[in-house]
């Protein structure tokens, strides 16, 4: 049974939104910082983990810290039910304030905190409320910024506008790589483990508060307005379960390969290419920098692609060369040193993956009406994140310490999986479309 929304036409939109360049720009500069400091995290915890766990080899390190990544990740539904409902309530723009403010506050306490040597056990405790508060932040970010994306763009041109989310997203992975390569080359590794990999955080936590003052000034969604204005209540978790059930599960589905995908060749594959194929680590950096900038120039492609073709043509390219691409990609890569194939090899995977993260937003908000889009998009996405992306790391490492670690590449595979199934019972959202009613609730198709 197809999964949509029927295409009511209460309370029409105007086809032209004012501003759209300039909106787009101000939303995802905050959405920059955010997943710059995120990233920050993943990018300089093969510094930073001596300075919070014991003495141990580099794996049994690696895995602490990931561990303590998908803390991070377990409350991000947690924000994406908090957030999505004050987004839903007071707006998308206050709640994209409130999710910088948190996570400005998390760097800056990473920043600061003594050495397990200095402090104990006191030291990862801290590192975990750190990560809770930017897990929460996170949770929420991701829906709330989906929501403002969408709902800004004008409607012939959606997918393009709303790619922008995970341009935002990689511009901040890709700030946080070029900050280490940088400092790779002002610093010894001796400095980058001792206090080098504090800088980041800091430049972080700084970034966080100027982007606070500038989402104030942000122009609020003419959706949310309109939806306000017309004494629309916001839906409520019951109103989300009871009415758009469907729709919620389509998104856990759609999320679930996406997100696992996105983790592993983003993220987790530099490390991979340091801990198993035997790449330096700052050439495993150059590595991932170079392929991250080409990787933002895929997502306005793609999505623009989404707008003449439809959402479901270009996810299904995600997830069939998902599937198939998955395991011979990890093996090459493990198997070689040459830094060149391990680059081709990253972005052969980064074209697929670029099916999703261009969709990600748009695919998801077309789906529900405006008084529950933000909770609709953020929970289940973030429920999927957690339960999936934050533990892609961990599983991987633990997987490799157990002498298993090709078992990974088909748990990816796996899940890459559970998204072609989604999007096989997903209605074409682009030709039914939520957007383009008025922020009146419509009904799950039956």
């Amino acid at each position: 049974m197809m999964v949509g929304i029927p295409g009511a036409k209460e309370l029409p939109l105007p086809h032209k939104t004012p501003g759209v360049v300039a909106n787009v720009v101000r939303g995802c500069l905050g959405n920059l910082v955010e997943w710059y400091d995120w990233f920050v995290y993943a990018s300089f915890s093969i510094y930073f983990a001596a300075s919070f766990f014991p003495e141990g080899n580099l794996t049994a390190q690696l895995l602490s810290t990931a561990v303590v990544f998908a803390v991070g990740f377990l409350m991000r539904p947690l924000g994406g039910w908090l957030l999505g409902l004050y987004a839903d309530r007071f707006g998308r723009r206050a709640a994209l304030t409130l999710s910088v403010t948190l996570m400005s506050f998390g760097s800056l306490a990473i920043a600061l905190t003594p050495g397990y040597s200095s402090i104990g056990i006191l030291a990862p405790v801290i590192l975990v409320v750190a990560r809770l508060a930017q897990g929460l932040s996170v949770g929420g970010e991701f829906g709330s910024s989906a929501t403002y994306l969408s709902e800004i763009a004008t409607p012939r041109r959606r997918g393009f506008y709303s790619s922008f989310q995970y341009v935002s997203i990689t511009v901040g992975q890709l700030s946080a790589l070029l900050v280490m390569i940088v400092m790779q080359s002002l610093l010894t590794e001796a400095q980058m483990y001792a206090w080098g990999w504090r800088i980041p955080f800091v430049l972080g936590a700084i970034a966080g508060l100027v982007v606070m003052y500038l989402r104030r000034s942000m122009v609020e969604s003419e959706h949310f307005q309109r939806s306000s204005a017309a004494g629309s209540p916001p839906g409520g978790l019951r109103v989300l379960l009871r009415e758009h059930r469907r729709q919620v599960l389509a998104v856990l589905g759609l999320a679930i390969g996406g997100t696992v995908a996105f983790y592993t060749f983003t993220s987790y594959l530099q490390k991979y290419m340091v801990n198993t194929a035997g790449i330096p680590k700052p050439t495993a950096s150059l590595i991932g920098f170079a392929a991250l900038f080409l990787f933002i120039f895929m997502q306005p492609v793609a999505g623009a692609l989404s707008d003449r073709w439809g959402r479901r043509p270009v996810m299904f390219g995600f997830s069939v060369g998902g599937m198939l691409l998955t395991v011979p990609i990890m093996t090459l890569v493990g198997r070689t040193g040459n830094p060149w194939i391990a680059f081709l090899l990253m972005i052969t995977a980064m074209v697929f993956l670029s099916g999703y993260t261009a969709l990600s937003a748009i695919i998801k908000a077309e789906m529900f009406p405006t008084n529950v889009r933000a909770l609709g998009v953020g929970l289940p996405h973030a429920l999927a994140t957690a339960v999936f992306g934050g533990l892609s790391e961990p599983i991987a490492l633990a997987l490799k310490q157990a002498g298993h670690e090709s078992a990974f590449f088909w748990w990816v595979t796996g899940c890459i999986g559970l998204t072609f199934v989604a999007t096989l019972v997903v209605r074409e959202p682009s030709r039914d479309s939520s957007l383009e009613v008025g922020g009146v609730p419509a009904s799950v198709a039956r």
